[in-house]
């Protein structure tokens, strides 16, 4: 597959994520972390336009002067935007608008890559792609979010399933030696700066789960009054509980005396045996803390991960969103791309049934708030 064909089908696959909506799915934005559809699909368009067609095609004329204003997340370097919470008011440009705004950028694209394009503009490129990957999977949680909070309920798919089944075998817990151990990304292919530098760091003997939490699992500690039990929370986590009165992770209900909740084929009785999802860092910290056990650190996790079976939920670590050591962030745009955000977040590592195929390796390194849980996030234990 040449770079052509390879960006048609990360692009194709975007919109394919979008096909079961209708068209007042696309304009929806129930909360600030989560955006309208068309909006992911607007910026990564702009994206491509922004950072190679307008810089490197020759004679590119940009399709409207409005869209970058509309369509920038967070690049304080190239201009104003709306406002994150304010995406849910761009009524317009419209939903066909975007996906003419799409198919005008790709043909423009499909004509930039025929020819051949130098190293930096490839690594741009390539870039371009992963961070297309990575709105699909904002896509696909963003959409279940919208979904979710809709009085109806309705089914995204029928067939749209929300576990890959690896939480059987043995719970018995693995130990890891103490020692030294390289941690980073290490190879030639692409990684986000943010897995940059490789470095050794010290860990002491540990042992961890090879198994995700179960839903039954997280019942269990939910019967016990996890969630009315101070004791097992941070002082922040326990505010948010009584704040925002939580008493059990997103999408679960009580209904006539059994637990369902909303997944991506409509609203469904919990299942037992399928591992948990959609909890917070507060509540995996107090889960944990119940079980009379603690998160693993990335570290440790990154150590772990190859004996283990991973990819199912992103997993809830111990360790703050930092700098590797050496760490630099490039000059211009990209330069904002992660370094921005290494303050007040939890590293999460593996991937999701969310998460496209061949965008996830054992040095990734997700990052998020500690109190969302709209990701397909879950919990692996460690002591």
């Amino acid at each position: 597959m040449n770079l052509a064909e390879k960006y048609l089908s990360i692009r194709r696959y975007s919109e394919q994520i979008c096909e079961p909506l209708q068209t007042e799915d696309y304009v929806v934005q129930p909360v600030a972390d989560v955006s309208p559809p068309k909006w992911h699909l607007g910026h990564t368009t702009w994206f491509f336009e922004t950072f190679i067609l307008k810089v490197f095609a020759p004679g590119y004329q940009v399709y409207h002067e409005d869209y970058n204003f509309v369509f920038n997340s967070y690049y304080e370097t190239v201009g104003n935007r709306v406002i994150r919470t304010d995406r849910g008011n761009l009524s317009r440009p419209g939903v066909n608008e975007v996906y003419q705004y799409r198919s005008y950028v790709d043909e423009a694209m499909v004509r930039f890559l025929s020819n051949e394009v130098d190293a930096a503009v490839y690594e741009l490129v390539v870039l371009g792609f992963n961070h297309e990957q990575q709105h699909q999977e904002l896509l696909l949680t963003d959409i279940k979010f919208i979904l979710g909070h809709n009085p109806l309920f309705p089914v995204y798919h029928a067939e749209k399933a929300e576990s890959l089944n690896l939480s059987g075998g043995s719970k018995s817990l693995l130990t890891i030696a103490e020692g030294v151990y390289e941690i980073g990304y290490n190879g030639s292919d692409f990684c986000f700066d943010n897995e940059l530098n490789r470095h050794k760091v010290y860990l002491n003997e540990f042992s961890i789960s090879p198994v995700l939490v179960t839903n039954q699992d997280f019942i269990t500690f939910i019967e016990d009054g996890g969630y009315q039990n101070f004791n097992y929370w941070h002082a922040e986590g326990w505010d948010w509980v009584n704040t925002n009165n939580i008493t059990a992770p997103m999408y679960w209900h009580k209904l006539d005396g059994k637990w369902v909740n909303y997944t991506l084929q409509g609203l469904k009785e919990v299942d037992l045996n399928k591992a948990l999802t959609h909890v917070s860092y507060y509540e995996a910290y107090a889960y944990s803390c119940w079980k009379g056990m603690r998160l693993p650190t990335e570290f440790e996790w990154e150590v772990a991960a190859r004996s283990f079976n991973w990819g199912e939920r992103w997993e809830w670590t111990e360790s703050a969103y930092l700098p590797y050591p050496g760490f630099s962030k490039a000059p211009g745009a990209i330069g904002e791309y992660n370094g921005k955000f290494m303050v007040n977040q939890k590293v999460l590592r593996g991937a999701s049934i969310a998460t496209p195929e061949a965008h996830s390796r054992v040095t990734y390194r997700n990052f998020f708030h500690p109190h969302l849980r709209w990701q397909y996030t879950g919990i692996r234990l460690a002591k």
